[in-house]
This record gives structure tokens, sequence and C-alpha cells, in this order.
């Protein structure tokens, strides 16, 4: 079976030519010429089958034959929200295997014990536009700014919030639990108004116990990933596909 070369263009159905990176990638690595059929993503839910009409230069025009508007296989919006790890590579390898995995929307609070203060958003996203279209999705993950953890907290927002933390001394239930009983009731009543999830996942050090207090004052459920202590870039992919599997 002939493989599917993904690019990924917003707003394909208004455009006729891919951006220069993907044209780039079209013309010198992958060798695509006039003729050649490509599939494009627009980042927003839609697939697109596509012709290239002219391979000149740095140039790569298209026609689009065919829209495909695609159906996510998860109900609600998934927001998963990380401290950065010390070591940008994991925070990066979070994003391409949640996006991989299927989410809506990736934070980076800045927390009390963390040891990253500053991200370059534009680093992440290249990662989840690269893991979107190797997984052949049709969405791409929103990618916020770093920001202060209270600021997130304060920031309002619909649906189940979960913040995971290993403080024994707060009471924990486990977030599969949690989730599952959400999804039973929902599907019993049919109410979907709290689909929306949205998980926050702590530094290396872990939240602060305030800031897991507070995070709880402001409507946060306490949750455990079970009893392993988890990298926090693995709590975030347990978490992710927990949700994912689940909702």
């Amino acid at each position: 079976m002939k493989e599917e070369r993904y690019f990924y263009v917003p707003d394909a159905a208004a455009a006729s030519e891919l951006p220069q990176e993907e044209a780039m990638h079209a013309l010198r690595v992958l060798r695509l010429t006039e003729g050649d059929e490509i599939s494009l993503v627009d980042g927003e839910g839609t697939l697109y089958k596509a012709v290239i009409t002219s391979a000149t230069g740095k140039h790569c025009h298209y026609d689009i034959a065919e829209g495909l508007p695609q159906q996510r296989p998860w109900r609600g919006r998934l927001h998963i929200a990380m401290a950065p790890t010390k070591m940008m590579e994991r925070t990066e390898w979070m994003a391409e295997k949640v996006t991989e995995i299927g989410v809506d929307e990736l934070s980076f609070p800045e927390c009390r014990f963390s040891e990253r203060r500053k991200m370059r958003k534009e680093r992440v996203e290249k990662v989840v536009v690269a893991a979107m279209k190797q997984s052949h999705k049709a969405w791409m993950p929103q990618v916020n700014d770093m920001c202060a953890f209270k600021q997130f907290i304060d920031n309002e927002r619909g649906g189940r919030k979960y913040i995971c933390h290993c403080y024994n001394e707060i009471e924990r239930r486990e977030l599969t639990s949690l989730l599952r009983e959400s999804a039973e009731s929902n599907a019993a009543t049919g109410d979907t108004s709290d689909e929306d999830v949205t998980i926050l996942i702590g530094p290396e050090g872990d939240f602060s116990i305030e800031e897991v207090r507070y995070a709880i004052s402001k409507g946060y459920k306490s949750t455990s990933l079970g009893p392993s202590r988890l990298r926090t870039e693995t709590a975030a992919i347990v978490a992710a596909t927990v949700a994912r599997f689940t909702n």
C-alpha cells in the first residue's frame, strides 16, 4: 500500500501552496513532483486529498481533490497542564506522545518547585505538528505559553478538573476511578455539559502542598495516578491515556 504523505497547511481549503517548511520537505526530502498525491491537515479537524500541480524551486502548489471532515474519537476537550521539566527534551517527548494519543490543549504552569522557569512555545509546537502528521490526526493541540500556577488556576474553565499529587495527608482518589464514574454518570443521564477534562501534573518535586490546596479550593479534585512514583512526563502521558480511553 502506498504511504500517505501528510502536510500541515493551516486554512488548507483557502490556500493553494504548501508553507515553505512543508514545501522544502516535500520537494527536497520526499522528491515529490507534479501529479503526486498528498494529504493535507488543517489542524482544525479536516483532512484534504490533494494533487501537486506545480513543484518548482521552493514552491509547491496543489489542487484539492476532496475534503474529508474527521470525527474525534474522544468526547469533550482534553487539556493536559504539566509543569515543564528541567530537561526540555522530556517536555517535548511528552508533547509528542500525548499528541499521538489524542489531546486538545497543552499548558505549562510554573510552580513553586519548578526547575524550569522559561520555555519556548515554538519548540513544542513544532514537535506537536510533527506528531499530528505522523499519527494521521486532523487536530493540532493548542499549545499555550508558560504561565504562573495561580494564574492558570484562576483562569475560569468548564468541565471536570483534576490535580495529581503525592501528598498522603490530602485525601486522594485514583484518576481512573473518578473519570470512569463521571463517564458512566454522563452515559446514564445523557448529560454532556462536563465532558471537558483538565488534568494538572506537577514538576519533578511535585506541587507544594499549598498549591494543591489552592487548586482544590478552586474546584480541582485531588487525584492519584497509582502507587508508583512517576516522572513528570510519564505522569502526563499516563493521565492523557487514562482520560482518552475512559472519557
